[in-house]
């Protein structure tokens, strides 16, 4: 037993805790799960903005946001996977479903998902995959045209249909996506002897905290990949990017406060175990992280990039800065809940504590990797699709 173990037994056994509620069993895995679907969501819904809404200030990053979104959706499964102890048997909650399981219901959500975005993509993309399909050899000619499915086929008529099919993607896509992490706050929210989490306002703020994460995503990495490559930033794209992830912030980090003080309006027999918890084991990473420094910081500061028209110079910094501490907020939201939801005892008398540990097997140096996976799977991907207009080699007229 570890010293930290040990201490957290100890801790415990003070605490009115029930031996079975010593140990966290939803650990790191299953807060990097609904972190990774939520910047999966939200990515999806910045591309939708433009293809489905048609706001074109969005246009130069339409595409990325797409690319983005597959780049993590296809590591989503990553951590639920290595959490189970037998991953091999994780197909036949799919093959063989029972009617009233969420968990069958997400295999279903997620497959139909990732194929309609793979669609999306695709077609988006075909104009481009044809230009680069003719100058390539060997076997990245072989990979365009399986790409291309074999059509060279860009006349006008067929880009018209192929338009019509990227909308009505799009369009079925923003209810999957809304689904696809909605359900997560769902299974949260439906396990009602954990008065954190039994409330109908999760799958709402999971909801909400996917959008934040995912546009928070798109504004920071667009605007580290444009400087570190030397490329033009579209001042307008980010400006239009920094209002909705702070209009959406505003959504959430009120749901999320609303949520919390109508536990403590209503005063009920939980509340007294829930405000320990709280100003407890919780209170550096609530109330002084996720609350007073990630929170309260971005959402003054976004609304004053969103409010007054500083130089660009400034959107550009403090933009991608405010992005990156909002998906810090979004990742010490998820701790906050997964986590903390688990530190209450039953007994509701007392709590335990959790110290994640680096190299066991959902410690902290798996998490590491399993974020960077998606990073690096994102960097092979450019090399198939090109991110930006000014790079697409298609005819401008043929590009989406």
């Amino acid at each position: 037993m570890s010293p930290e173990h040990g201490a957290a037994v100890a801790t415990a056994l003070t605490n009115y805790v029930f031996p079975n509620d010593i140990h966290v069993h939803w650990s790191l895995m299953i807060v990097l799960y609904p972190y990774i679907t939520g910047i999966v969501a939200g990515a999806f819904i910045v591309s939708s903005l433009y293809h489905v809404f048609g706001i074109q200030s969005l246009k130069p990053v339409s595409r990325y946001a797409l690319v983005f979104a597959l780049a993590f959706v296809a590591f989503a499964t990553a951590p639920l996977l290595n959490h189970l102890g037998h991953p091999e048997r994780a197909m036949s909650m799919m093959l063989t479903p029972n009617p009233t399981s969420a968990m069958a219901g997400f295999g279903y959500i997620y497959s139909a998902y990732t194929i309609v975005l793979i669609l999306e993509i695709l077609f988006i993309y075909r104009p481009t995959l044809v230009a680069l399909k003719k100058k390539a050899t060997g076997k990245m000619r072989t990979l365009y045209t399986i790409l291309t499915i074999g059509s060279d086929n860009v006349s006008e008529k067929a880009l018209k249909v192929d338009h019509k099919i990227i909308a009505f993607l799009a369009a079925i896509g923003i209810p999957m996506a809304c689904t696809l992490h909605g359900y997560v706050g769902f299974i949260f929210g439906g396990v009602k002897a954990n008065p954190m989490w039994a409330t109908p306002l999760m799958p709402v703020i999971f909801l909400l905290s996917a959008s934040v994460s995912g546009i928070a995503g798109i504004i920071f990495s667009y605007v580290l990949i444009k400087t570190f490559t030397r490329k033009f930033i579209d001042m307008d794209c980010v400006r239009t990017l920094i209002k909705f992830l702070w209009g959406c912030f505003i959504l959430d980090f009120v749901f999320e406060m609303l949520e919390l003080f109508s536990h403590a309006y209503m005063a009920n027999h939980h509340w007294e175990a829930l405000r320990d918890l709280y100003f407890g084991p919780l209170y550096q990473s609530f109330w002084v992280a996720q609350v007073g420094i990630f929170s309260l910081i971005p959402f003054v500061g976004l609304g004053i990039l969103s409010l007054i028209r500083l130089p660009d110079i400034v959107v550009k910094i403090f933009g991608s800065l405010l992005s990156f501490m909002i998906l810090i907020q979004v990742i010490l939201m998820r701790w906050n809940v997964v986590i903390g939801g688990q530190l209450m005892s039953k007994s509701e008398r007392g709590h335990t504590v959790f110290h994640p540990l680096w190299f066991e097997k959902e410690g902290i140096l798996v998490s590491i990797i399993i974020m960077i996976l998606p990073i690096v799977f994102l960097y092979f991907l450019s090399k198939v699709f090109p991110f930006w207009l000014d790079d697409d080699p298609a005819i401008q007229k043929q590009s989406v």
